[in-house]
């Protein structure tokens, strides 16, 4: 079967930086599974797995604006650190949700320097081309649930 719009798709993956760091990777035995045109994987690399099979194998890069987006620099501002509330311990790499007028936003602590704290509202793979090494391990046609969940189900999933 080819993966195609409503496929529940398995594969295996290693995702590595431009300097070959490897960022995420699937467990050995624990493939990822979704549901191919549910928006559950980056565009760029759903795009390049539309139309392949199990067995197949494949080596993609992936731009910004087709992964996670280009940076916005105006997503990156200094706050004090009293904002926080007192006792609240920080560290960089923290990770907070907060409103905005736009909606919610998830922010990073980036920098730390005396009363000031850097926040970062971009995802942290922004601005990054990303590649993938992928195995199709499985592909099978989603189930009515699956399809009205928009996810696979698996073992254990209630609704």
């Amino acid at each position: 079967m080819l993966i195609a719009t409503n496929s529940v798709v398995a594969i295996h993956y290693t995702l590595t930086d431009t300097e070959g760091e490897v960022l995420d990777a699937s467990g050995p035995g624990q493939p990822l599974v979704y549901l191919h045109g549910a928006g559950n994987l980056i565009p760029g690399l759903e795009h390049a797995l539309l139309g392949r099979t199990a067995g197949d194998n494949l080596s993609v890069s992936i731009a910004p604006s087709d992964a996670y987006g280009e940076r916005i620099p105006d997503l990156v501002q200094q706050v004090p650190r009293d904002l926080f509330g007192e006792g609240q311990e920080l560290a960089l790499g923290m990770r907070f949700s907060g409103n905005t007028p736009q909606g919610p936003i998830n922010v990073t602590i980036t920098a730390i320097e005396g009363d000031e704290i850097t926040l970062d509202g971009n995802h942290p793979m922004a601005g990054r081309t990303l590649h993938f090494e992928v195995t199709v391990d499985a592909v099978r046609k989603a189930t009515e649930d699956e399809l009205l969940h928009c996810h696979v189900h698996g073992a254990g999933c209630q609704h």
